[in-house]
């Protein structure tokens, strides 16, 4: 299969893309297709228009299955089906990814080696899964399609981190978001080369050699409701994913020359219904908020803590109380032991007492949120103060004099202190 770069400053167009994916599939004999984009979360990564085009090329000459890489988040509605992927992708194309029970153990990573690249934080071996439909011999090709952006568990998201998160097991999500967790966001983070990327790195090597699989990287950014795909990558190769990292770092990073009192962000309600993937709003900007400072996240569509029931039940239960405090209770109690990508999330969305941070909601009651260890404020209440229709991106100064940072959509950049470089 062809190894293709194409880059666009302003970025490509529907044309480029379909020449480039055309190229990237030319001389193969394919009956059977897998398609592996994101869900609806990623809605400004590209992966929508790129999935339509394969499927519309393929469609006529092969069977294609299309599997969303849910990782922990819920199916994708028949809406976001059809606002994602176009209307001429069938729904029924669409397969479902069941992270707790659709998967099969393909091998470990063993303790020494987590140990060694964790710099002996974490010595616990790490199952490899992945949904049992990449195994199967059947499929001619498996194209895995996402977005590298600053990522808080991996540094940069994607490549392998599709396979291994996005359609993995429980014991490898739980293993691999604990790891970044006790080795530290803020060492990880727009970085390549974490312990996580590590990891997956080791199991791609060693698990995946024999799977037909081929990745296709974008780099965005959006432009109001536009998607602005400025690279794309298509192969198997490694240095694919770092010349993808480094292009994400050109643009998806931004840089404060001082520490920010006040940040804003909005989380747009078609793409964020849950605080797990909201806190994209915390981890996100942390490097960038002073101390004592206050982030308000605007959450309109945010109605409930966790991806899944168990996950959102264990979230109320023990809230996002600081790092301490959930190793504390991951010692002492099992359901949380047990579910150490939870008590990962809460760790990360946490500011560990040195910034407030306040969800401004109308879904989620001011019990709920306050029970979770967040300051409230109703999203009304905060949005005419904060209207996102009339801030822009960056400073904002309001007409009473207050000065503000905005942030429209928390999930495709990274924003951070200038001195900490």
């Amino acid at each position: 299969m062809s190894e293709i770069k194409i880059t666009s400053e302003t970025g490509l167009s529907r044309s480029e893309i379909e020449v480039a994916l055309r190229e990237s599939i030319k001389d193969r004999s394919l009956k059977k297709v897998l398609l592996l984009p994101p869900d609806y979360t990623r809605m400004y990564s590209g992966a929508g228009i790129i999935t339509n085009i394969y499927y519309n090329m393929l469609k006529d000459s092969c069977e294609v299955d299309i599997m969303p890489a849910l990782g922990t988040h819920e199916p994708m509605t028949r809406e976001e089906c059809t606002a994602f992927f176009g209307e001429d992708v069938p729904f029924e194309k669409i397969l479902v990814h069941n992270w707790r029970t659709d998967v099969v153990k393909l091998g470990e990573v063993p303790a020494e080696f987590v140990s060694q690249v964790s710099e002996g934080l974490v010595n616990n071996k790490v199952d490899v899964e992945v949904n049992r439909r990449l195994t199967d011999p059947s499929y001619d090709l498996i194209i895995s399609i996402g977005q590298v952006v600053p990522h808080e568990v991996v540094g940069m998201a994607n490549y392998s981190k599709n396979i291994f998160v996005g359609c993995g097991g429980s014991n490898m999500i739980n293993s691999s978001h604990m790891l970044g967790a006790f080795y530290g966001m803020e060492r990880i983070m727009g970085k390549d080369f974490s312990p996580v990327r590590r990891v997956f790195d080791y199991a791609e090597e060693t698990f995946l050699a024999n799977i037909p699989l081929m990745y296709v990287l974008t780099v965005t950014t959006n432009t109001g409701d536009v998607t602005n795909i400025h690279s794309l990558y298509t192969g198997r190769s490694r240095a694919n994913f770092e010349a993808a990292v480094a292009d994400s770092q050109k643009v998806n990073l931004t840089y404060v020359d001082q520490p920010l009192k006040k940040v804003v962000v909005y989380l747009d309600e078609r793409e964020f219904k849950s605080t797990w993937l909201g806190n994209k709003a915390v981890y996100r900007t942390r490097m960038a908020i002073a101390d004592g400072g206050e982030l308000i996240i605007l959450a309109p569509g945010v109605r409930k803590f966790g991806e899944d029931d168990e996950n959102d039940a264990l979230i109320r239960k023990y809230g996002y109380v600081g790092r301490e405090k959930v190793l504390e209770l991951v010692k002492n109690h099992d359901d949380l032991k047990n579910n150490l990508s939870v008590a990962a999330h809460l760790i990360h969305g946490s500011s560990d007492g040195r910034f407030n941070i306040t969800y401004a909601t109308e879904k989620l009651s001011e019990e709920d949120v306050k029970g979770a260890a967040f300051g409230y404020m109703p999203y009304a209440e905060a949005a005419k103060r904060y209207d996102p229709k009339s801030l822009k991106d960056g400073f904002n100064t309001l007409s009473d004099g207050e000065e503000i940072f905005y942030i429209s959509n928390p999930a495709l950049g990274l924003w951070s202190y200038n001195g900490d470089k």
